[in-house]
């Protein structure tokens, strides 16, 4: 039976960067990972591939709050869901550390402050290697220093856009990227601004993911193993239910038990409180350190609406993910409106098969000719509304009795997100000659945009200075199990409105410099 000092259940944004920043002490690592490695071919560039044939996408099944199966927006490889990201890497604001009044109720406070993690978030940046210009947005941080490299230029049909968006009284600011572009020396770097960015596996590595980030780089040390294709049953304990003793995993040779001195977890929000609510015993009947029954609680998703925007003539834009708006992050500039309403990002580019496995659910591919698909594609300005969702104790994940995950969700109060919705319908009035909104609560949560639905999930695990309303301390340990782990995003105490693949890198790196102490120890 293999022994590890430390195991790492999950090789994402997490996960990955928490065995990274753990590599250099020498102690054995082990990253327990579901999935395979993912390919390098052909078909990670291919729309019909990777939105209608939905090849790299899981085809596991989860449980909706009406009893009907659903696949979940997720993808079980090496590196986690951020090969399919859209590299989009955000500080959360300083105010979202803090309580906040919403329209629909309040944003609770985090236990640690914007401060606590600034300069986790600067080496987050330098990591994953972010592209910006601090200072346009408006929510900036005055005292933040320079991103490590340039923002990433905009095409001349976002130039235009980001233009009029200015001339309207508006704060257009580049949107911060992970990709590995030099603009001004294109032939140095590996990015070629190409079409087939968010959504798709990067072929040729352009994209700061996982894999090329940190995960490469772990494994390249004598120390730290990856485990493919091992999909985590259960935690065990010791008699005492206060420590941690064994991960039991599932693959192609049948069942294996792993011990470990330190486990974490890092398998997604969903699929770690599944882990933690399937290792219940003795000790912990309601499921592994859920004597809060805040296990599997919690769950959050971004309230988001795609606004899709037809332009007079061709767009010109092959990469136009590179500008956002923050004006109306926390109300009306003005004050007229004072409750949060979110972020306005750039879409990335939809070709024609995109737009085909967006409504594939009600119109089958074959239906929709190309040469239609693909003129729609060549003048659409495509835009995502993003707005916090607040936690509720209602919106949960249980699982039955057969492991499978069973998800209860209903959105909150969408008021701010409708007033968003429509300050970005009128921002754009003038710039466009039609627009139409896929409102994204409109769908169960499998048929949103395929960077967004369950890829945003968050909470579950939430961490906390009080056992009685939280599961895992500040320093995401559980409270009840003394080598129990979580830095996946199953630690948010809020969703905030911005990506949260950053705050999931910096917070790990936060978690392994107090890991470093206690291995030292």
């Amino acid at each position: 039976m293999a022994h590890y000092d430390v195991i790492i259940i999950g090789s994402g944004a997490g996960g990955a960067t928490l065995a990274y920043a753990l590599a250099d002490t020498g102690k054995s690592i082990l990253i327990l990972e579901r999935g395979a490695i993912l390919p390098v071919e052909a078909d990670n560039w291919s729309s019909k591939a990777v939105f209608i044939d939905r090849k790299y996408r899981t085809r596991e099944q989860w449980i909706d709050k009406d009893g009907k199966p659903f696949i979940p927006n997720t993808h079980y490889w090496a590196g986690g869901n951020t090969s399919f990201y859209g590299a989009a890497l955000m500080r959360m604001k300083k105010r979202d550390f803090e309580e906040v009044t919403h329209a629909g109720g309040v944003s609770p406070a985090w236990p640690v402050s914007y401060a606590d993690m600034a300069p986790w978030y600067q080496q987050a940046e330098q990591l994953w290697e972010v592209h910006g210009t601090r200072g346009v947005d408006p929510n900036d941080q005055p005292d933040d220093p320079p991103f490590p490299y340039p923002a990433i230029a905009h095409d001349p049909g976002v130039v235009e856009l980001a233009a009029h968006f200015s001339a309207i009284g508006w704060h257009p600011s580049p949107l911060p990227l992970g990709i590995r572009r030099n603009d001004a020396a294109p032939a140095t770097e590996p990015c070629i601004r190409c079409r087939t960015c968010g959504g798709y596996p990067c072929r040729v590595l352009g994209k700061v993911d996982a894999r090329s980030a940190v995960l490469n780089k772990a494994v390249a040390y004598p120390n730290v193993t990856l485990a493919t294709g091992r999909k985590v049953l259960r935690i065990e304990t010791d008699a005492t239910g206060k420590t941690a003793t064994a991960v039991i995993t599932t693959g192609l040779t049948g069942e294996d038990r792993i011990t470990g001195d330190l486990i974490v977890t890092a398998a997604g929000a969903a699929n770690s409180a599944a882990i933690w609510l399937q290792s219940a015993s003795p000790q912990h009947p309601a499921g592994l350190a859920n004597g809060s029954d805040q296990v599997g609680r919690n769950y959050m998703f971004h309230a988001t609406s795609a606004v899709i925007a037809l332009a007079a003539d061709h767009f010109q834009s092959d990469f136009p993910k590179t500008l956002c708006v923050n004006d109306f992050y926390f109300g009306e500039p003005d004050g007229s409106y004072p409750y949060p309403m979110g972020q306005i990002q750039m879409l990335e580019y939809m070709s024609g098969a995109t737009i085909e496995g967006q409504v594939s659910d009600w119109l089958p591919p074959s239906i929709v000719p190309d040469f239609i698909a693909n003129a729609v594609a060549g003048r659409m300005v495509s835009f995502l509304a993003m707005s916090e969702d607040l936690p509720s104790a209602d919106n949960r994940v249980t699982v039955g009795a057969d492991g499978q995950i069973h998800l209860s969700y209903t959105f909150g109060d969408l008021s701010a997100h409708n007033r968003l919705v429509q300050k970005l319908r009128a921002g754009i009035n003038g710039f466009v000659t039609a627009h139409h909104v896929l409102m994204g609560h409109h769908f169960s949560v499998d048929s949103l945009l395929p960077l967004y639905g369950t890829a945003h999930q968050c909470g579950t695990l939430r961490f906390g200075s009080d056992p009685a309303t939280s599961v895992l301390d500040p320093w995401c340990k559980a409270h009840e199990v003394d080598n129990l782990y979580a830095v996946d995003s199953s630690f948010f105490v809020s969703s905030s409105a911005v990506n949260p693949t950053l705050t999931i890198v910096a917070n790990a790196l936060r978690v392994a410099d107090h890991l470093k102490d206690r291995l030292r120890g």
